[in-house]
C-alpha cells in the first residue's frame, strides 16, 4: 500500500557525535530528577519526622515520613499513563522537557515549605502534595529517557548506551547523598534541621535550568518519527479514524510483557530502597553509627554502582539481557543475609562494602532494563508499555519498601525478616525475567512488529500487516540491523 511505501525510513545510525549528545541529555536529565526524588527520602530519614510530624516516637514519626515518602511512588503510574499516552503521540523528546519541569519545581518548592512548627498540620499536607507532583514527574521521565537513546542508538549497543540513562539514578543519588554529607559535616544538627536541610532542595532550581538548556537541544527519537508518519498516511490512505489509545493496545497485545516487566522490576526496586533509603535508618538505629557515616557509604558505594551500570549494560549486548538480569537478582537474594551481617558489626569498612557488593548487583538487573524493557514494546506503544511495566510496579515494591522493612524492625527488632522479604521480591522476579524471551536482538523500526501492536479505530482489526507492508517493513530497517544481526523468531514478545 501507498502509506506504507511514503512512510520515511529511520536513519541507518545516529552520527556518534550525536548520540553522545543524546545520551548526556538522558543522563543529566534523569540525574536531576533523581536526585530530586533522591533527596526527598534521604530528608525524610534525616529531618523530615522532626520537622513536619513533631510529638511522635521517633520511629513512629519516621515511618509517617516515610509514608509521604511512599506517597510519590503512588503517583508514578499516573504519570506513567499520561506522559506514556502523549509521548506515544507527540513524541519523547516533548514530555522529557515537561517532567524536567514539574520535577525541579516541587523540589525548589519543598526547599520553601513553611515547616509544622509555622503552619500546623498544614505543612506535612503540602509536602504531600508536593511529593506527588515528584512522584508524577518521574513516573514519565524514565521511559521518554530510555527511549530517546534506545530509539537513536546502534542496535549492536543498544544495552551499553540505554544504561548510560539508567546511571542518572546513582548519579542522583551521589549528588543528592554528597550534599546532605556535606552539609551534615559542616553544620551542626541544629543548624541543619532548622535551615541547612532546605539548601539541597534549593539547588534543584539551578540544575534544572541547566538540564533543561541540554535536552532541548536533542533531536525527536528518529524510529518515532517513522513510525508516526507511517501511521498518519495509512490513517489518510485508508480513510480511518484516529488510533486507540496507545494504553489499549498496550494492554491489548502486550499484556504479557507489562506483567513481566512489573516482575522483572520487584528484586531490583526493593532491594534498592532497602539498600540505599532504610540503611540510614537501619545503620543509625540498630548500629549506633552516626547520619554521617551511612551517609558517606552510601555516597562512596553510589560511586561504585555509576561505574558498574554501563558495565553490565555493554556484557548485556554479548550475552543477552535475561542472563545479566537473572544473575544480579540471585546475587542480591545470595547477598542480603551477609549485607546485614556486615553492616550489624558496626565497622565503616564493613558497611561500605555491604552497600558497595548490593548495589554492583543491583546494577546488574538496572543496566540492561533499559533496552530489555524498550525491546518488549512496538514503537507506537513503546512510551506507554515501558512506563506502564516499570511504574506499575514500583507501587508495590520501591513504595512500602522503606515502610515494610522500617516496621519490621520496629515488630522484630531484627534484619532476618527484612532480608527474607528482600528475598522473596527476588523469587517474582527471577520467574518473572525466566519465562521473558531473549529481545537482544529486536528491531526497534520493525513495522511488523510495530501493526501488531497497533489497532486501527476505523477497522476495528489488529495484528494484520497491511498489503504491501511486509516488503517495505523489510527495507526499512536501519542499515546497521541489515545483513548483521537477523532477529530470532523467539524475540517477538507480546
Amino acid at each position: 500500500m501507498a502509506s506504507a511505501a511514503t512512510a520515511p525510513p529511520p536513519s541507518a545510525s545516529t552520527p556518534p557525535s550525536s548520540l553522545k549528545r543524546i545520551v548526556a541529555a538522558s543522563l543529566i536529565g534523569t540525574t536531576i530528577e533523581w536526585y530530586d526524588f533522591f533527596l526527598y527520602g534521604s530528608a525524610a530519614a534525616l529531618v523530615f519526622n522532626k520537622l513536619f510530624f513533631p510529638g511522635s516516637d521517633p520511629l513512629v514519626g519516621t515511618l509517617l515520613s516515610f509514608l509521604t515518602y511512599a506517597v510519590g511512588f503512588a503517583a508514578r503510574p499516573l504519570g506513567a499513563l499520561v506522559f506514556g499516552h502523549y509521548g506515544d503521540r507527540l513524541g519523547r523528546k516533548k514530555l522529557l522537557v515537561l517532567s524536567l519541569l514539574l520535577m525541579g519545581g516541587a523540589t525548589f518548592a519543598i526547599g520553601l515549605l513553611p515547616t509544622h512548627a509555622t503552619i500546623g498540620t498544614a505543612a506535612p499536607v503540602l509536602l504531600t502534595v508536593l511529593r506527588l507532583v515528584q512522584g508524577f514527574a518521574l513516573g514519565g521521565e524514565w521511559g521518554g529517557a530510555v527511549l530517546l537513546v534506545s530509539e537513536h542508538g546502534d542496535a549492536r549497543r543498544r544495552g551499553f548506551w540505554a544504561s548510560w540513562p539508567q546511571t542518572g539514578a546513582p548519579a542522583g543519588q551521589l549528588l543528592a547523598t554528597g550534599v546532605l554529607s556535606l552539609l551534615t559535616a559542616v553544620l551542626s544538627d541544629a543548624q541543619f534541621t532548622a535551615w541547612g536541610w532546605r539548601i539541597p532542595f534549593l539547588l534543584s532550581g539551578v540544575l534544572v535550568m541547566v538540564g533543561l538548556w541540554i535536552r532541548l537541544s536533542v533531536d525527536e527519537s528518529p524510529v518515532f518519527k517513522a513510525a508516526l508518519a507511517r501511521a498518519e498516511a495509512r490513517r489518510a490512505d485508508e480513510g480511518t479514524a484516529a488510533e486507540k489509545l496507545p494504553l489499549v493496545s498496550v494492554l491489548r497485545h502486550h499484556w504479557r510483557d507489562v506483567l513481566i516487566a512489573m516482575g522483572a522490576r520487584m528484586a531490583e526496586n526493593i532491594s534498592y530502597y532497602v539498600i540505599t533509603a532504610f540503611i540510614l535508618v537501619y545503620a543509625t538505629t540498630s548500629t549506633g553509627l552516626s547520619k554521617q557515616t551511612a551517609l558517606n557509604a552510601v555516597l562512596i558505594a553510589s560511586a561504585v554502582h555509576f561505574a558498574a551500570i554501563p558495565a553490565w549494560g555493554a556484557l548485556s549486548d554479548r550475552v543477552g539481557r535475561r542472563p545479566v538480569y537473572l544473575l544480579g537478582a540471585a546475587g542480591i537474594g545470595l547477598w542480603m543475609f551477609p549485607f546485614f551481617a556486615l553492616i550489624d558489626t558496626g565497622s565503616f569498612g564493613n558497611l561500605i562494602l555491604a552497600v558497595t557488593v548490593g548495589l554492583v548487583l543491583h546494577g546488574a538487573m538496572y543496566a540492561p532494563q533499559a533496552a530489555f524493557f524498550s525491546e518488549m514494546f512496538a514503537t507506537r506503544v513503546r512510551y506507554s508499555g515501558a512506563s506502564i511495566g516499570a511504574q506499575f510496579s514500583s507501587v508495590a515494591a520501591g513504595a512500602p519498601a522503606p515502610l515494610i522493612a522500617t516496621a519490621l524492625l520496629a515488630d522484630y527488632d531484627s534484619s532476618t525478616p527484612i532480608a527474607l522479604y528482600v528475598i522473596g521480591a527476588v523469587v517474582l522476579t527471577l520467574i518473572a525475567v525466566g519465562v521473558a524471551k531473549e529481545t537482544r536482538h529486536r528491531d526497534l523500526a520493525d513495522v511488523d512488529g510495530e501493526t501488531e501492536a497497533v489497532v486501527d479505530a476505523g477497522t476495528g482489526t489488529s495484528g494484520a500487516v497491511p498489503p504491501g507492508a511486509e516488503a517495505t517493513a523489510k527495507g526499512s530497517r536501519p542499515a546497521e540491523a541489515a545483513g548483521k544481526e537477523s532477529r530470532p523468531a523467539d524475540a517477538r514478545t507480546g
